[in-house]
């Protein structure tokens, strides 16, 4: 290792002042810092630009009818408020190597049967679904017509006291070992970002699912990835990335009980998926 040089006394200033510069050397000086900063300004705002551009024309989402979803049960509710944040989800699925659409629309599937039949919920439980191989899907029908307003939010069933005000997301697999392709790391900090800048959140307010429930869902190494997420989010919205609103209510609960008060498990039972 390497030290430091001891630091030493500097000598004492003159008590003549140096003579200014010359008119010219400061105007070649100032010029250059000036020049510098400018360049720096304007390659920075093209980046910045198609960054928002992006963000704004979000990724391709494949619908419910796309994938051949169910009709839901009864009518899917469409709240009047906006979603004030975004929640990530795992479906605690394997780690599959198939990366395919049709693993993707069988996924869909899947999901929408165990939340029908199994939890007896009206349709899919949350809004959005991105499989490993990056396909962004429609969960729960209207969701993607909402976000595409971008003045209002369909009721979900993904997050215990959050599924009125909250955008929820599924991400195929399991991550408490594992991290997550970087493709659908990629397509969910895309999503991320058209879901914040179509409803004016701030990418502070992307949060997991134990943030609020008893779960160790999102899984350890995607829940650690959240603030990068987050940044990742805030670069392509070209906004500078602000710490998440405390909540002082929710701080006072998690101090008193320890824990989030509700469990929801996530899984997909054997034999909805080859």
């Amino acid at each position: 290792m390497t030290l430091p040089a001891p630091h030493q006394a500097s000598a004492p200033a003159p008590d003549v002042e140096p003579a200014p510069a010359p008119a010219s050397a400061r105007h070649t000086r100032r010029s250059v810092l000036t020049g510098a900063f400018a360049l720096a300004t304007a390659a920075a705002l093209p980046v910045a630009a198609a960054g928002r551009a992006k963000a704004a024309a979000g990724p391709n989402i494949i619908g419910c009818a796309a994938w051949g979803a169910r009709a839901a049960s009864e009518p899917v509710v469409v709240l009047a408020n906006r979603p004030e944040r975004i929640v990530v989800h795992h479906t605690a699925t394997a780690n599959v190597t198939d990366y395919s659409k049709q693993r993707a629309l069988a996924l869909a599937k899947a999901i929408q049967t165990y939340h029908m039949d199994a939890h007896g919920w009206i349709d899919t439980g949350q809004h959005f679904t991105i499989s490993r191989g990056a396909f962004v899907l429609e969960g729960r029908h209207h969701s993607l017509a909402e976000l595409n307003t971008g003045r209002r939010q369909v009721r979900a069933a993904h997050c215990v006291g959050q599924n009125t005000v909250s955008i929820g997301i599924e991400n195929e697999g399991t991550y408490t070992s594992q991290t997550p392709p970087a493709a659908q790391f990629a397509a969910l900090a895309d999503l991320c970002a058209h879901i914040c800048s179509q409803y004016g959140l701030p990418a502070s307010e992307i949060y997991g699912h134990r943030d609020f429930n008893a779960t160790s869902c999102p899984g350890d190494r995607l829940y650690a990835l959240l603030p990068t997420l987050r940044r990742d989010v805030a670069t392509r919205l070209g906004t500078p990335l602000s710490e998440p609103e405390e909540d002082p209510v929710w701080d006072l609960v998690r101090q008193a009980t320890g824990r989030p008060a509700a469990r929801f498990g996530e899984y997909l039972p054997a034999g909805l998926l080859p």
